[in-house]
């Protein structure tokens, strides 16, 4: 490379690096923005826990070549590149749009040396100034994604500067120039495709150029040749030779490109490129008009756009459309300098013959001339182009400051130009700076694109301002009633406004302007497949009434019929499939998915939900572990699996569940459920001070944090600070004061600790204005009526209590005891509860039980089973269960533990029986 660029001066390369500095610093403070979304955002290729071989088996934005939906754009080489930039600073912009600007430097210097070949000096650095600065060019360097120009550009360029050293002393042929040029033209495609292009442009260099030939003398030879008067030249046999080579070596690369997008083309929509779809003449008068339409964005980058699909451009439909005018007087020029840079000898021609290879054969691939492509006009495709307008330019310049009469204004002119064009570049830049500002600087252009509009609404979404982005979306689909997306747009923002009746008119609009399905044709081949998701959004959005499941159902299912590989499909079905109660058919849904994708750790997830349904914790936690072995930091994976390993009582399992909950509690440390559960985690383990950290910290983030508060309560009570139990439970009380568990504490603490035995007997009627049949509340009351000596309103609270629960022994034990004690003369007068607390003892023991069940309400505050994650291209966990709900399942050291405290309250219950008798 520094031997290729031994001729361009210092003085040279700091005036381009200096220019190009001036026009580009401000990219560095622009966001991801458009295409960048997908390319960068979205693309788990970058990723470094994603395989290196990824990036050769899937298209530019991360999607397998091998999916229908994939755009077949094969550049890995350019993904690679990202993938280093998120190696060294993730995803902060500034250092991508750095590379970018490195990169569009190294193009203009290497430019500098390709027009030295055709230009004198100065003529060179004109049209490499010319080149730096031009405004067409800010999609390219200012938008991300426009790596992929630059770096083609790079590699194609080489090629070509390698290729001209292919000829030898007495015409003779180096291989080796031509073995490099193959070996780059093969990068710059991995680059982007428009790289193989460059052997066009050799093969032109090597006849007209190289060989000196003019088209007539090539007709004369050939004229010869046929007729027997001569024989072909030694010359021209080993051009033959080279051109043989260079084109077999081409033809291998389009086989092995073939290949590699597995002979299928990419499917658009008749709204990415109408004229593609449309009938004769309509299509090749469309076609050839935006011949003159991308010549004028060269000489006149007044007006740019972001996005030319949709109506941006209206078909030419009619012979005397008025626009043919252009497309014809285009051609005219197009074909005067064909002609003279064919026909005539000269410096002059073969400089106008190299620029016209640049213009037109590297945008062969963007005219629809061979196959559509999914866009009208694309400013980004014009950047090798505009390598062959520059060269143009500057020699046109040449030719008019060589002229004395001319000369002054031809510099005035010039200099006009630069910095004209200097600072529209600058000035576009910051229209790059957000999506907002990139579409809403679009539609001042062009304002009957529908995209622009939705793209605007999109951006104002973001911002989660949906009433703004709603005008948006319904003025795209004013502009262009037929867009199907639009329309589900607008249903998306009104579910967002939770105006559901208006949402789903919107999306059946949506759905009733679906082609309709035709046997044996393939649904994508006609459709966009992201429009199907029509389906699954109206799905969505009915499914949350109760009655109308089995109708979402077949949504999905006609879905699925119209595309059978429709991932997305497979996964909400599964979420409905569970909601019905139906987990074996959930579960053949996620199994159908994961053939799809197996990549998915959602899927894993989701699978994992539906074995907890099926009452299998083993596969369950296996399926978490999977998907966490494919995204470590998957959130409800992280919690899910952790609780899972709670809810196990396996003591073994427990620092891997607190390792997955700190971890959980570090991506998500605004989520008191992470820092409620690591409490729990250390009452189990009997950390009493730790978990009453982890506890204050989880209601500090939620002062109403009901389980939160009661156990922290409970841990208090059981570590013998049942005073400080009092001010939490009057917090809990304050915003559950139904809470009957709390209120069984509350009582229990009064009674036994502060002998307040009003306060208790509030507690425990409290209780029963409840739930009158809550048997612990209606015995502790009974307990509060012996300690206040009213033995005849104790007898009748017992027999009542008893009848509530007729098996309890111990109920029957204590009615059989106050009766013997009002049948006593005088019992009423001589006996209460001892002083020690052992009445309420008593009222513990039959409370506790119920104590330690609350306290498993730790395994449920976020239930595993109501956090099913749906898959989707936004993906958001869905809202936690009730804090309460209590699992059924208790570990074998949370039963040993209550039968050992039931054994201790039993025999303080006997204690009490035997004061009670009097013994």
């Amino acid at each position: 490379f520094l031997e290729k660029m031994a001729d361009v001066s210092l003085k040279e390369a700091v005036l381009i690096v200096g220019v190009v500095a001036a026009c580009y610093w401000n990219s560095l403070f622009c966001g991801f923005v458009f295409d960048d979304v997908s390319a960068i955002l979205d693309n788990k290729d970058l990723h470094p826990s994603t395989p290196l071989k990824n990036l050769f088996q899937n298209d530019f934005w991360g999607t397998p070549m091998s999916e229908e939906r994939s755009h077949k754009s094969y550049r890995p080489l350019t993904v690679l590149t990202f993938r280093l930039n998120y190696l060294f600073s993730e995803l902060n912009a500034v250092s991508y749009h750095f590379l970018n600007l490195v990169f569009h430097v190294v193009v203009c210097l290497v430019f500098l040396k390709v027009c030295k070949l055709f230009l004198d000096n100065r003529s060179s650095v004109v049209a490499s100034l010319l080149f730096a600065v031009h405004p067409i060019h800010t999609e390219a360097v200012t938008g991300v994604v426009g790596r992929a120009e630059l770096l083609s550009s790079i590699f194609f360029l080489a090629a070509f500067l390698s290729y001209t050293k292919s000829k030898g002393p007495d015409n003779t042929i180096v291989w080796t120039p031509i073995a490099v040029t193959v070996f780059l033209v093969a990068v710059a495609t991995l680059c982007k495709e428009q790289g193989i292009t460059v052997v066009g442009i050799c093969c032109v260099y090597e006849v007209f150029i190289a060989q000196g030939y003019t088209l007539p003398a090539l007709l004369d030879t050939a004229v010869q040749i046929v007729q027997g008067k001569g024989s072909v030249p030694f010359s021209m046999l080993q051009t033959l030779l080279k051109l043989i080579v260079l084109m077999f070596s081409t033809l291998l690369l389009v086989v092995v490109r073939v290949q590699v997008i597995q002979s299928q083309l990419p499917v658009f929509t008749r709204f990415d490129n109408p004229a593609a779809v449309s009938p004769s003449p309509a299509r090749q008068l469309t076609f050839n008009y935006l011949l003159p339409v991308n010549a004028w964005l060269l000489l006149n980058p007044s007006e740019l756009c972001c996005d030319w699909t949709m109506g941006t451009i209206p078909l030419v439909e009619s012979l005397l459309d008025i626009r043919n005018v252009a497309t014809l007087t285009f051609f005219c020029f197009l074909g005067s300098l064909m002609v003279f840079s064919l026909r005539y000898p000269g410096d002059s021609s073969k400089t106008v013959l190299m620029a016209l290879c640049l213009i037109v054969l590297p945008f062969i691939p963007a005219s629809n001339l061979f196959f559509p492509v999914g866009f009208v006009v694309a400013e980004r495709v014009l950047y090798v182009p505009s390598m062959g307008f520059c060269i143009l330019v500057a020699h046109g310049w040449k030719k008019l400051s060589n002229k004395s009469v001319l000369r002054k204004i031809s510099w005035v002119c010039l200099a006009a130009v630069l910095f004209t064009h200097a600072l529209k570049t600058l000035h576009r830049n910051w229209d790059w700076e957000s999506e907002y500002t990139l579409f809403m600087s679009a539609l001042k252009v062009n304002k009957n694109n529908a995209k622009l509009w939705n793209n605007v609404g999109h951006a104002l979404e973001n911002e989660k301002n949906f009433e703004r982005a709603l005008q948006f979306f319904i003025q795209a689909t004013q502009v262009q009633p037929d867009d199907i997306g639009a329309h589900m747009n607008v249903g998306r923002t009104y579910k967002n406004l939770n105006k559901t009746k208006e949402a789903e008119e919107s999306y059946m609009i949506a759905k009733s302007l679906m082609p309709q399905i035709i046997p044996g044709k393939k649904y994508a081949a006609r459709v966009a497949p992201n429009h199907l998701n029509v389906y699954i959004n109206l799905a969505n959005l009915i499914r949350a009434n109760e009655s109308r499941l089995e109708e979402a159902d077949q949504l999905y299912r006609q879905a699925i019929s119209m595309r059978p590989d429709f991932k997305q499909a497979y996964i909400s079905r599964g979420e409905l499939l569970l909601k019905m109660n139906k987990p074996l058919k959930a579960k053949e849904a996620y199994l159908r998915a994961l053939e799809l994708d197996r990549t998915n750790a959602d899927l894993w997830y989701n699978l994992a939900i539906v074995y907890i349904e099926l009452k299998d914790p083993t596969e369950a936690l296996k399926n978490f572990n999977r998907a966490l072995e494919l995204n470590p930091t998957h959130k409800l994976a992280l919690f899910n699996s952790a609780l899972l390993m709670q809810e196990s009582g396996d003591a073994r399992l427990r620092p891997e569940a607190k390792q997955r909950l700190l971890h959980y509690v570090k991506e998500e440390p605004q989520d008191s459920n992470g820092y409620f559960n690591l409490g729990m985690l250390a009452m189990d383990d009997k950390k009493d001070m730790e978990a009453e950290a982890w506890m204050k910290k989880a209601i500090r983030l939620q002062p109403n944090f009901r389980s939160a508060l009661f156990n922290l309560a409970l841990l208090y009570s059981q570590t013998g600070k049942e005073l400080m139990a009092l001010p939490v439970l009057e917090d809990l009380l304050r915003y559950y004061p139904d809470h009957t568990k709390g209120l069984i504490l509350k009582g229990d603490i009064l009674m036994n600790q502060k002998k307040d035995i009003v306060g208790a007997k509030m507690c425990f009627e409290k209780i029963l204005e409840l739930d009158p049949s809550n048997v612990q509340g209606k015995h502790n009351l009974c307990v509060v009526y012996f300690e206040e000596r009213d033995l005849i309103k104790a007898e009748k609270c017992l027999v009542e209590t008893l009848a509530l629960a007729p098996h309890e022994e111990y109920i029957q034990r204590h009615l059989n005891i106050v009766r013997s004690k009002i049948a006593s003369l005088g019992a009423m007068e001589q006996s209460s509860f001892p002083s020690d607390g052992t009445a309420a003892t008593e009222a513990k023991k039959n409370s506790f039980p119920n104590l330690k069940e609350a306290k498993s309400e730790k395994t449920t505050t976020q239930s595993t089973a109501d956090n099913k994650k749906e898959h989707s291209k936004n993906k958001t966990p869905t809202e936690k269960s009730s804090v309460d709900k209590e699992t059924p399942k208790k570990s074998t050291k949370e039963i040993k533990d209550i039968e050992k405290k039931r054994v201790a309250a039993l025999k303080r219950l006997e204690e009490i029986e035997r004061i009670l008798n009097g013994e």
